[in-house]
């Protein structure tokens, strides 16, 4: 049986908590910031974690 390749977009942007759930960066924090809080800002730095209907696929794409 040939290896399952990762993907490497997906490998770039999630990680494996210790449990196995799929950490991820959030969005809307790359440009036109001057419109958007401080506060708003903050919270877009932090990690969260993927939505479970997501994961399931994302996981067969990050077998290792």
């Amino acid at each position: 049986m040939p290896k399952v390749k990762t993907s490497r977009a997906a490998a770039k942007r999630f990680k494996k908590t210790g449990t196995g759930k799929l950490k991820r960066m959030k969005a809307y924090k790359s440009h036109i910031l001057t419109k958007k809080s401080q506060k708003r800002k903050r919270n877009l730095r932090k990690a969260t974690v993927a939505v479970p209907s997501n994961a399931k696929v994302m996981k067969k794409i990050l077998p290792y």
